[in-house]
């Protein structure tokens, strides 16, 4: 138990630290090494590799994701704010490179490669643009003057440009998504409401004509024609794991998909786990965005508000994407699920952003909405 009077930066951390949303991030991450036990053996014995190569570097990535988690989570504010600024510039210069020596892989170039490790820029992307957004969006409700939205929205096409580029359809909506749902807190006009509603519908009917893997990956989910094998065998997996699951190690889809550690680990999960397990890793998802959304909700920063509520979209809205193609209800997305599916630059790069959430929201009393007895209090003092 450490005394109140200990003013050491360690101290201090634990005691202003939001501990719900730390134990939520640690049982994901907890979970994520145990179904890389249960889902990457086989996955490595198909192509040759020794059983446990993948639940290994698992834990390896895991490592340096936790020490990203604490160390992020110790920042200001202020510092928020330049490491994002930062990790946007290099991701931009970053995602450039990807089209001009990116790794290709089924047709994307969205890999580079540095003394054989592989970096997914736009992974690390998304934390630093809904950061920076924020203090756009924010800086724009505090000084009208200022041409935050219109600064905001020019990044959105910057990133979007990059996005589509190599093509990443996905990633692409859940960025504008996200954009959106910021832009909507910081009070966009009806106006860009229905002109930015309008450019989106334009641009889906667009990217479904002229290209190619976007039309067929629709078409396939809309008619159930066509190359549909892993994802109707994630659906299948869920429903032959019932309420408990087949037991651990007795699972078939990760012996048949791919992907079975990576996109699709949530089926392995309902699979060998049952759907308790599914409920388990949906119930921990919809409380991460749950509290960031009330707490924002609480914050009288605007900065804070927005960013914090654009973090855990990004976070929910990528484990709807990889959770609803798992069970068949969207169209097939290479989208990982957060902490939990296999790969280094997920990984990392989420833990970063939750290292920001845990950052901005420390407990600041000073900075929340205290309706009641302290506005009544504050309307007591006398004016100086």
């Amino acid at each position: 138990m450490q005394s109140r009077l200990d003013r050491s930066p360690v101290a201090v951390w634990w005691r202003t630290i939001d501990r719900w949303f730390l134990a939520a991030f640690l049982m994901l991450m907890g979970l994520g090494i145990i179904l890389s036990f249960a889902a990457s053996p086989a996955v490595a014995e198909r192509i040759g590799l020794d059983s446990f190569h993948f639940a290994t570097r698992q834990i390896i990535y895991m490592l340096p994701a936790l020490g990203a988690l604490l160390a992020v989570s110790f920042l200001t504010p202020r510092q928020v704010r330049r490491m994002a600024i930062i990790m946007l510039g290099i991701a931009l210069v970053l995602m450039v490179a990807v089209l001009k020596i990116g790794v290709e892989v089924k047709g994307a170039h969205r890999w580079v490669s540095f003394m054989g490790v592989s970096i997914q820029p736009s992974e690390f992307l998304k934390p630093a643009f809904v950061i920076v957004c924020a203090w756009l969006f924010a800086e724009k409700a505090r000084h009208p003057g200022v041409p935050g939205n219109l600064m905001a929205l020019g990044l959105l096409g910057v990133v979007v440009l990059l996005l589509v580029s190599q093509p990443d359809l996905g990633q692409t909506i859940l960025i504008t998504g996200t954009w959106g749902v910021m832009f909507f807190m910081a009070g966009m006009p009806w106006l860009w409401i229905i002109v930015i509603g309008c450019v989106g519908v334009v641009g889906a009917f667009g990217a479904y004509f002229t290209l190619d893997h976007v039309a067929s990956r629709i078409d396939r989910f809309l008619t159930g024609e066509g190359d549909t094998f892993q994802v109707d065998m994630g659906r299948d997996a869920v429903i032959n794991g019932g309420w408990f699951g087949v037991g651990p190690g007795e699972g078939v889809v990760k012996r048949m998909i791919p992907d079975s550690h990576a996109d699709f680990v949530f089926a392995v999960a309902g699979e060998e786990y049952g759907i308790i397990m599914c409920f388990l890793i949906m119930s921990l998802f919809a409380f991460v965005v749950l509290r960031g959304l009330s707490i924002a909700l609480r914050e009288q920063d605007d900065f804070t508000r927005y960013a914090v509520s654009g973090l855990v979209c990004v976070f929910g809205f990528q484990s709807i994407i990889n959770m609803g193609v798992n069970l068949q209800m969207m169209p097939a997305k290479g989208m990982t699920l957060p902490f939990i599916s296999y790969g280094g630059s997920s990984l990392i790069a989420i833990a970063i952003s939750m290292g920001m959430v845990l950052a901005l929201t420390r407990n600041k009393p000073a900075r929340r909405r205290e309706p009641g007895v302290a506005m009544l209090a504050r309307h007591a003092l006398p004016a100086e």
